[in-house]
Formats: structure tokens, sequence, C-alpha cells
């Protein structure tokens, strides 16, 4: 039997491992982490993304709308609390008009129930919201992502596949006779071929395997607040703002879980380590490597303002982010909100510093690499895993 090691055990490299068993395949997952779901899978808003957002016939657009059924369907078989509540997308001026127009021909391209809806049919969705126009999506909706990769898990174990935790990889060499050698503190694992979805880590376990990956990762902190328990009723479903169309990120929305919390975030700031969850959480080595890329400074230069400064100011400034709420919903105030937590988004940019909008995956001799999935790759989890199998098979 052909034995298949896959790297990273957040959602895309558990979903990789099962549709590899699935198929008849011996799989090893290794992951560096005591737990499963450590990083992006477990620090995100836990949306189900409809496939709005994304250019018609891109990975992303075509991964995000059939994951959008699948891993739907995926939580209801396996007892997954998931939750089709939809969303509103609100224009807040009429400036912001024509990019939310867009936004409803790219859900008709790409096959995405949503219509246009005025202020008044908006309030019956969210009474106390505030816009000048409105896009309502019904597909979107909450999920709870690491109890996916626990049902995951649960599988792959029924599988008989080697899932091991605490297991960084220390190198990776083509095998004499073919396939990879992979090293770890634990010895050294011999397999017909690797797939990497290391996350923030995929861009390193590329060059480990001999590859020079076309992009780089940049880590993006997203920081979180939450509504406090008595104002949580400002807010009935998912409320996200007009994305501004030459940033990857959707800006700052409101997003009612499945406890009923109500979540507000994330914001971008530069992260000052790949696991940098606080502005504590500091890195020499992973900062020199951002200092050292060309791609930051033609992207600072870019953004760096008004962009980047905004976001940075909004980090240290409860008063800014609630500001960005209130544009959303204005009944929000500053004394409404509490920190929550963050989240490590795992970036690729390119040396001329474009940031990488679709799914990266690049391959090598008995190897796949899974270089950019950040949002909606949770979502699209299934469907990736199956892109990426039909190609290892």
């Amino acid at each position: 039997m052909r034995r298949v090691v896959v790297v990273g055990g957040g959602i895309v490299g558990l979903a990789v491992a099962r549709e590899l068993t699935g198929r008849g395949l011996d799989v090893t997952v290794l992951e560096k982490e005591s737990g499963w779901a450590a990083h992006q899978t477990g620090h995100n808003s836990n949306v189900v993304h409809a496939g709005l957002y994304y250019k018609p016939g891109s990975f992303k657009a075509r991964m995000s709308v059939a994951g959008n059924r699948s891993i739907v369907d995926f939580a209801r078989e396996h007892g997954v609390p998931v939750q089709v509540c939809g969303k509103l997308v609100v224009a807040t001026g009429v400036e912001e008009i024509p990019a939310l127009d867009v936004l409803a021909e790219r859900a008709e391209a790409n096959g995405v129930p949503a219509k246009r809806i005025t202020p008044a049919q908006a309030r019956e969705y969210e009474p106390e919201v505030s816009c000048v126009a409105a896009l309502r999506v019904e597909s979107t909706g909450i999920i709870d992502y690491p109890g996916v990769c626990a049902a995951l898990v649960r599988l792959l174990g029924e599988a008989g596949a080697d899932l091991r935790l605490n297991s960084a990889v220390l190198g990776i060499r083509a095998g004499r006779t073919g396939g990879v050698e992979v090293a770890t503190a634990s010895g050294v694992l011999r397999a017909d071929a690797l797939v990497n979805c290391a996350g923030l880590h995929s861009d390193r376990i590329a060059r480990l395997a001999g590859l020079t990956p076309s992009a780089r990762i940049v880590p993006f902190r997203g920081e979180y607040y939450e509504l406090r328990p008595e104002r949580r009723h400002l807010v009935k479903g998912l409320i996200y703002p007009v994305p501004d169309p030459t940033l990857p990120f959707l800006g700052v929305h409101l997003t009612r879980m499945l406890d009923g919390s109500v979540h507000a975030g994330p914001n971008a700031v530069l992260a000052l380590r790949r696991e940098g969850y606080r502005w504590t959480d500091f890195s020499a080595k992973d900062l020199a490597e951002v200092a050292a890329f060309p791609g930051t400074w033609r992207l600072a230069r870019r953004y760096a303002i008004p962009t980047g400064l905004d976001e940075i100011r909004r980090s240290f400034s409860k008063k800014r982010f609630a500001a960005s709420l209130a544009r959303l919903v204005p009944a929000v105030t500053e004394h409404d909100i509490v920190r929550h937590g963050s989240g490590v988004r795992a970036q690729a940019m390119r040396p001329d510093g474009s940031l990488v909008d679709d799914f990266l995956i690049e391959t090598a001799r008995d190897q796949v690499h899974v270089l950019n999935a950040p949002s909606p790759a949770a979502t699209s989890a299934l469907e990736i895993a199956r892109y990426i199998v039909d190609r290892v098979v």
C-alpha cells in the first residue's frame, strides 16, 4: 500500500488525510503541536463562507461554493454544530454602492444565493443596522471548525491512520529510489509522497523539501472583541461591511456565534512572530525574515499610509475599534465591547509585494505544497482535499 505523509494538523491537513485514507492509501499525519487545529483553524471566526467575494473561475470561488455545501453536510452527518443563518453585507455610504454592485455580480457569476435589498428590508433582518443598501447572502453559516477537526481525527483513527502530535518536521529529502524521507525527532519516515499543509510554516516546509516557493508567508494578526452579554441583542446574525477590493481582508464585522455570543473583528496588523497572537509575541528570526524579504517593503510603500497606520491605531484603541463597528451598528459603543482574542493569518506574498489572492498549490516530484490557504480555506477544506489527492493519486 502506498504511504503518504501529511504535514500539518489543521483542517486542511486533516481533510487531505481523510481523503487519502478514503482512497485506500496509508497515511501518517505530522503535527508539531500537542493538539489538533492549534493555529489558524482554532483561531478564526468559524464562518462558513458562501463564495461571494472571489473572482469567478478562481480556486477560491469554485472551492468555496462547493465547500459551503460539503462542509455543512459533513457537520450534519457527524454531529458537529452548524447553523446556516445567512448574512448581510452593508453599504454604509453611497460611495460604497458600486463595490456592493460588483459583489452582487460576483455572487450571480459564482452561483451564490444573494440579492440586493433596501435599508428597510435590511432592518427586518438586523433592526439596529445602518446602511444605504445591502446584500443578503442566504448560504453563509456558522460552524464549529475545531469540532470538524475532532470528527476528522476520529474518522482517521477508525481508518487506521498514523496520527502523530508533538512531531515537528526537521528535514525532508528525496528517497534514493523515489518517494520522500521525512526526519522527525523520533526518527525518519519513508513515504511515497508528501503533502505540505503546514499553514503558517508552509513555505519553510517547502524549502526544507528543496523547493524555492514562489511566495513567502507573512503573518498578519487579526484581533477580536466581543459584545458584552447585555448588548448581544444588537446583532441577530452576521453583519459585514463592503470590503476594500484592493485588500485580501474583509474588514471588521459582527458575527453571532453558535453559543449566542457576538464577536467583532478582526482588524489586520503585521504579526511580529509567525504564531504571534499578541504584540508581546516576538521572534527575532521571524521578524528578520520579514524584514529581509523585498516584498515586505514594496507592500509597505503601497499600504503603510494610511491603511497600515489605521489598523495599528485600531489595534491599540478600543474607541477606534468600536467606531468601526458603529458604522455598521450605530448603537455599539466602546463600553459595549471587551477583548476576546486573536488569530494569525498565513498570507502568502510575492517578491513584488503583491498579496497572493487565490489558493496557491505548488508541486514537485512526489510532493504537493499548499502555500496559500487563508480564508475561505476552512470552508473549502474538503474540496481542497479532493483537488490535492487527485494529484497525489
